[in-house]
């Protein structure tokens, strides 16, 4: 079976990135898609596979400037050739199941999100948007909002990250979808014989993450806080934060294994898809303090993995780390992490594969 995969940029190893590299390894043999690809990492995390840009890395600092190219990702998607492959499985939280197949092909979609600034989180991003992209959105998405649409009618069957996720893609493509969660590699997460007094908040400092109302509630109680990760929140938050909250920028991957192991917890204030950050926390045996929102109310068991905090508010997160700190006990270590290896890698292969049988068997009846 002749098998490609497209993803929609691959040019860090994120959760998404994750899901890819999962299925790489369930098909050595498949091609690898994307607009725009950082090689040199690729090649080390997908050795063997032949990796495929599209014209969108030909364009000038594709690699720094690739999502200013996003009207044009459509018609290069399109332009994919897929004859000759029998699976085409699309990775898709920016553009990517767009992609055109042959009748024949099987088309399966791997839905991390449908597009979040061209659907529910539109305002938001516009709001912080600098001022040639707030003039030029309403224009853009309206045209990016009728192609996704559309192009969700090309893809055979779904899969949804989390039951979030499953209803976002209800609400804009009308499409049914079964829930697959993405994989956490749990053995390379370890638990420390030791926990320290620091906090940790870790991942891309944008707006929708809300690090800004983690950094106001440790201001307030003065408890110690390390934020990992860059973005463009970054200078505001170092303007916004107290002498307790100490920013480390991008760390190795070494490093953070260590960060998440002795934390005294994850603060994971934003609403999320599904959230890996969370599990790969709950693999180090620490708790997670999250809203209740979004993918985090699929992975996080109150009481037992973790607090809950409901209103996003900076009392409401303190109260959270109160509560945790008075039941602190109650936590176990070995507990928090049986409960991430139920999100291994080997369960998400032997669920994809089941889904694929299945979807196949389907498309083979209909024809």
């Amino acid at each position: 079976m002749k098998v490609a995969l497209v993803h929609y940029w691959l040019l860090t190893m994120r959760g998404g990135e994750r899901v890819l590299q999962a299925l790489a390894e369930m098909y050595p043999d498949a091609d690898i898609y994307a607009h725009v690809i950082d090689r040199e990492m690729a090649q080390k995390e997908f050795p063997g596979h032949k990796l495929y840009e599209t014209f969108i890395s030909r364009l000038p600092f594709a690699k720094r400037l690739y999502q200013n190219y996003l009207p044009l990702m459509p018609m290069a998607l399109e332009q994919i050739d897929f004859s000759g492959y029998d699976l085409v499985i699309s990775s898709e939280s920016g553009p990517a199941k767009g992609i055109v197949v042959p009748p024949g092909v099987v088309h399966i979609c791997y839905c991390h999100s449908p597009m979040r600034y061209a659907w529910d989180m539109y305002h938001e991003y516009r709001r912080n948007a600098g001022l040639l992209k707030r003039l030029l959105m309403p224009i853009l998405m309206h045209r990016i909002r009728m192609w996704d649409a559309l192009s969700s009618m090309r893809v055979d069957n779904f899969i949804a990250n989390s039951g979030f996720v499953a209803e976002r893609i209800r609400k804009y493509y009308r499409r049914e979808t079964e829930v697959i969660h993405p994989p956490v590699s749990s053995d390379d997460f370890y638990i420390a014989s030791q926990v320290s007094d620091y906090y940790l908040l870790l991942g891309q400092l944008v707006p929708y993450k809300r690090a800004d109302l983690a950094v106001e509630a440790f201001n307030q109680s003065g408890r110690k806080l390390i934020i990992v990760g860059e973005g463009e929140e970054l200078n505001r938050l170092k303007k916004l934060a107290g002498s307790n909250v100490t920013f480390l920028g991008r760390q190795s991957f070494a490093n953070i294994k260590k960060l998440y192991a002795e934390c005294q917890a994850l603060i994971f204030p934003g609403v999320e898809d599904f959230g890996i950050v969370p599990l790969e926390a709950m693999a180090s045996g620490r708790p997670v303090i999250a809203l209740g929102k979004g993918g985090a109310m699929e992975t996080v068991v109150a009481g037992k993995t973790g607090v809950f905090f409901f209103e996003s508010t900076v009392a409401s997160l303190n109260d959270a780390v109160q509560y945790y700190e008075q039941h602190r006990a109650q936590f176990d270590s070995q507990t928090i992490r049986a409960h991430a290896e139920t999100f291994s890698v080997k369960i998400f292969k032997e669920n994809m594969r089941v889904f694929i049988e299945k979807a196949q068997k389907k498309h083979r009846f209909q024809e």
